[in-house]
């Protein structure tokens, strides 16, 4: 079977779980490599265990070169709360990474330039989950124009990118 058809299939899934139906409890975290710790930045994703395209969004950070420990929950709207995501601008996981929170499907290109730039700001966020961002990649290849949200101090936003055709 094709990553993409796989893709697919877990994000349809997904959609139609809202990513937010979980059926385990809260575990202890999973960390996994690759590249050297010293090289590649950190990411601490906070996710529910059904969620697959959450853990697409993992695969492509990791294939960015970032590390990720995943923490797995049954509620992560209290990281979100306290990282400050607001109203309106959540999606169904949510990271941390340098200081700073990466809410959705947000792509790693993005989280890198965040943090070479370092704004004064708490982080980005994708709202939603749109078709081709990463993660959430269908066979067609079709990427729907999205926004990646910068998220200042003050809980008001501003486009950081544009993907997708315009």
């Amino acid at each position: 079977m094709s990553r993409l058809l796989i893709a697919l299939v877990l994000g349809v899934s997904a959609a139609a779980s809202g990513c937010s139906v979980a059926t385990s409890t809260d575990s202890a975290p999973q960390t996994t490599e690759a590249a050297p710790a010293a090289a590649s930045p950190l990411l601490v994703v906070h996710k529910s265990p059904t969620c697959g395209c959450c853990s697409l969004w993992v695969d492509h950070m990791k294939q960015a070169g970032f590390r990720a420990e995943i923490q797995l929950s049954d509620n992560v709207e209290p990281v979100k709360r306290r990282v400050g995501v607001p109203a309106g601008y959540g999606s169904c996981h949510t990271a941390e990474v340098g200081g700073y929170f990466v809410e959705g499907h947000v792509p790693a290109e993005d989280v890198q330039r965040l943090l070479k730039e370092r704004p004064d700001a708490l982080g980005l966020t994708v709202p939603g989950m749109p078709m081709g961002s990463p993660g959430m990649e269908v066979p067609s290849g079709e990427v729907r124009p999205y926004t990646v949200f910068l998220v200042h101090r003050d809980g008001s936003v501003s486009p950081f990118a544009e993907h997708g055709p315009r």
